[in-house]
């Protein structure tokens, strides 16, 4: 474990605008494996400022408000970016890697932004409560776990492309998975002790974390780093309605 130091130092650079602790030498080559637990960074922030901003007597809209925008902020739109150009090449059709490596952004990635933020805010919406923050830190790690398959089942599509380091560098995903383990394990202990999550229902986010990047795979016959960002984020808000669909049967 000591030699995963610099990997996961580079993953806090790679997957958030947050400084890096001085003196420490980042390495870029595993770091997908330790995205899951920057997600618990992130959503842990998200769900303080939920808090926060609830203790103060924030209005629920504009707190929903505060919390998707600190997590555009804090990941500087890396896997926002990946939903509009994602949105692009999808709605191209035989163009489709040609539209995802244009920098302009079409009507289709717009749409897909848009309706990305829509479903997320109506889901925290929903989730008002107790239930929400827990639920922000479960979709978090969630969203971070999906492009894990990703990586791991499909070829990547643009060879010698920004982000194919994620797949030459994959011992396999049993072997990527194990950091992303020791957080779940974590998470189910913080579940046992925090109430105002049942545990099933940040479980269920499992669900999207596998579906969604084997359809979006096949889609594209492939995967590429738009398509890992699109899972991410995608991914985080399907985990929140799963979340909420879940709640309705455990709460």
């Amino acid at each position: 474990m000591r030699h995963w130091w610099p990997d996961l130092l580079g993953s806090w650079i790679y997957y958030s605008c947050l400084p890096a602790p001085p003196k420490l030498k980042p390495r870029f080559e595993r770091i997908a494996r330790f995205a899951p637990a920057i997600g618990l960074l992130i959503g842990g922030g998200q769900a303080l400022i939920w808090l926060a901003a609830a203790a103060v007597g924030i209005p629920l809209a504009s707190l929903v408000a505060l919390v998707l925008a600190f997590g555009l902020w804090i990941t500087g739109g890396l896997h926002f970016d990946g939903v509009l150009d994602c949105g692009d090449g999808l709605g191209a059709g035989k163009r489709c890697l040609e539209a995802m490596a244009d920098s302009r952004i079409g009507a289709s990635g717009l749409v897909a932004g848009v309706l990305l933020l829509l479903l997320k805010a109506a889901a925290l919406l929903a989730l008002a409560g107790s239930a929400a923050p827990a639920a922000l830190i479960w979709s978090a790690f969630w969203g971070r776990l999906a492009p894990l398959i990703a990586i791991d089942r499909f070829p990547y599509l643009r060879p010698g492309g920004s982000a194919a380091f994620h797949r030459e560098m994959s011992q396999g995903l049993y072997q990527e998975l194990i950091p992303a383990g020791i957080c779940f394990a974590l998470l189910l202990g913080l579940s046992l002790l925090i109430p105002g999550l049942p545990l099933p229902a940040g479980i269920s986010g499992l669900i999207p974390a596998v579906l969604l990047p084997l359809w979006l795979g096949k889609k594209l016959g492939g995967h590429s780093g738009d398509s890992y960002g699109a899972c991410v984020e995608w991914t985080e808000a399907l985990a929140l309605w799963t979340t909420w669909f879940s709640c309705q049967f455990f709460l």
